[in-house]
């Protein structure tokens, strides 16, 4: 295989027996599938339940209402960062071969979005902390209290906004790595590609039409909701395609040798 002078579109053979390979597809399909409860009930139930924007009362409400529920959301957005993590580190290992850069592209991408997750999840944390101890509305009042809870949501709020980005960006190289590594099917990596242009869109108009953004969300979260789901299905029940023998053209009276096991490969 020919490989270009930065190494970036190589596609060596990883040197791992395909065993090995299927075993890490599916570490890092289960991490990714917590990924995906973790941050679905994190993002998906829980911020829209507790969050009311522009109502500092409803939102200290509904953090008072079940303070048991909240600190469990803290802890489900730190533990959708750390395996978020684990998940890119893992798909390095399987996909590095492919193209270092592009991989660490997309370690660096995850690294960014956990940071911001987990901080923002402080945030979270803080409101609950403002909402429950008296001495903030003995110093505040009871409206100041609550307009303080409801900054501390709004930058949770838009914090997981902008790990958005990451979360589209380190689909990209995901997408092109699962392209050409042959160890996927070439369709799931172009949808992953459609995924980040979905992610970015919906963040642009987020914060630039965001009397649009709800009209929108719905429709631009198809394509990342079926990349990501495909992903996670595949790593878990069939890991990556398993590499065939085939016979390679030699020299007349000598036996054919096999393919390197980057050869081509089959479902």
């Amino acid at each position: 295989m020919m490989k270009s002078t930065d190494g970036m579109f190589s596609e060596q053979p990883s040197g791992l027996a395909p065993p090995l390979l299927k075993r890490l597809a599916r570490i890092a399909g289960v991490f990714y599938l917590v990924v995906g409860i973790a941050g679905g009930f994190a993002e998906g139930v829980f911020d829209p339940s507790m969050y009311v924007a522009g109502d500092g009362a409803a939102s200290a409400g509904n953090l008072l209402a079940d303070v048991g529920l909240v600190r469990l959301a803290v802890v489900a957005h730190l533990t959708d960062a750390v395996f978020f993590v684990l998940t890119a580190m893992t798909l390095y290992l399987l996909l590095k071969h492919v193209g270092k850069h592009a991989a660490r592209l997309m370690v660096t991408a995850v690294v960014i979005a956990a940071g911001i997750i987990s901080v923002s999840a402080v945030f979270t944390f803080a409101a609950l902390q403002v909402a429950t101890d008296p001495s903030y509305t003995e110093a505040f009042g009871v409206g100041g209290s609550n307009a303080l809870v409801l900054l501390l949501l709004d930058v949770e709020h838009y914090g997981v906004l902008a790990a958005q980005v990451f979360f589209g960006l380190w689909l990209a190289p995901l997408g092109y790595l699962a392209y050409r590594s042959r160890l996927f099917p070439k369709p799931l990596g172009i949808v992953l590609v459609i995924a980040t242009v979905s992610y970015l869109v919906d963040v642009v108009v987020a914060f630039l039409l965001p009397e649009l953004a709800g009209q929108l969300h719905g429709f631009l979260g198809i394509a990342p909701g079926v990349a990501e789901i495909w992903m996670v299905l595949y790593l878990l029940v069939i890991g990556v395609r398993s590499p065939r023998r085939s016979p390679r053209p030699t020299a007349r009276g000598d036996a054919p040798l096999p393919l390197d096991e980057s050869a081509a490969v089959t479902v």
